[in-house]
């Protein structure tokens, strides 16, 4: 079921909103698992995921140079466009350490680390990173983990009410306990797995080459020797290499073409290169 533009409270990309009294009572019979279920709207998820990139603004060192801001901003959107499922309102960050990583939050905001442009050899690879955290928006795979986290630590009385509570005191707690947590960073390997297919179908769809997903790993193994704490945030929120360039390497299939790299993303390399170094993660 696809949302208008702009979504409708109630209206899913990928699953259709369960009254909580029925969900209650399915749960409680055992006819259907947490997965199968997403209690958070696509308003809500949007609203949660303002207010938790509010927050993380407040912890992050965030790289506000406004050449590479707007590059990375200028391919996110081209990717958006191409994403299925609700029109999310997409927005891109660019914090400013040393190690290679990105991640999303519910709703559309996408960060990804300058150590990602900083290893990147061509621009499909930094396609790539962006492609798959958009993925994860697209799928919903936050508003998926919300509804398992929610109703493992409260009522669903409890949770009506936060929920039912629009731009209140709900919202800024629901996003503020899993901001904390780390919550967001915690998906499933089949959640990985399905953000890098669809992460694929995007960077296709958008005119790029989608082996640079691949090209990118195949760099994150290299450098998990060579400095291994460049990449060890990364490791600890998504599979292993290996396993991913092998489905990838079947999922992409003899598919040939798109752009691989361009001159704006050489001229973003020179610019982060005469800046300051990146700092390190604490």
């Amino acid at each position: 079921m696809k949302c208008p533009r702009p979504p409708h409270r109630g209206c899913e990309s990928r699953t259709r909103r369960v009254p909580a009294a029925l969900t209650g009572i399915a749960l409680a019979l055992g006819v259907v698992s947490t997965a199968a279920i997403t209690l958070v709207s696509v308003p809500q998820e949007i609203e949660i995921g303002r207010e938790a990139n509010a927050q993380v603004k407040k912890k992050t060192a965030e790289l506000r140079d406004p050449q590479v801001t707007a590059y990375i901003a200028r391919v996110g959107q081209r990717l958006a466009k191409a994403a299925p499922g609700a029109k999310y309102p997409y927005a891109f960050s660019v914090a400013d350490y040393r190690e290679i990583n990105a991640f999303s939050l519910p709703g559309g905001p996408v960060w990804i680390n300058r150590g990602v442009l900083h290893a990147s050899t061509n621009e499909s690879q930094v396609v790539g990173v962006l492609a798959h955290e958009i993925a994860h928006i697209a799928q919903r795979h936050a508003a998926d983990q919300l509804t398992k986290t929610l109703l493992a630590q409260w009522s669903l009385g409890a949770l009506g009410a936060m929920l039912g509570n629009t731009g209140g005191a709900g919202t800024a707690q629901i996003a503020g306990a899993f901001v904390t947590n780390g919550v967001f960073l915690k998906f499933s390997r089949d959640d990985e797995r399905e953000a890098d297919r669809v992460g694929v179908q995007i960077m296709s769809k958008a005119g790029w080459d989608p082996r640079g997903m691949i090209d990118l790993l195949e760099v994150l193994r290299r450098e998990q020797k060579r400095d291994p704490g460049a990449v060890s945030v990364f490791f600890s929120t998504h599979p292993s290499p290996q396993d991913r360039i092998a489905q990838l390497t079947a999922a992409i299939g003899r598919r040939r073409g798109g752009v691989r790299d361009s001159a704006q993303f050489r001229t973003i390399k020179l610019r982060l290169a005469r800046m300051a170094p990146a700092r390190p993660m604490r």
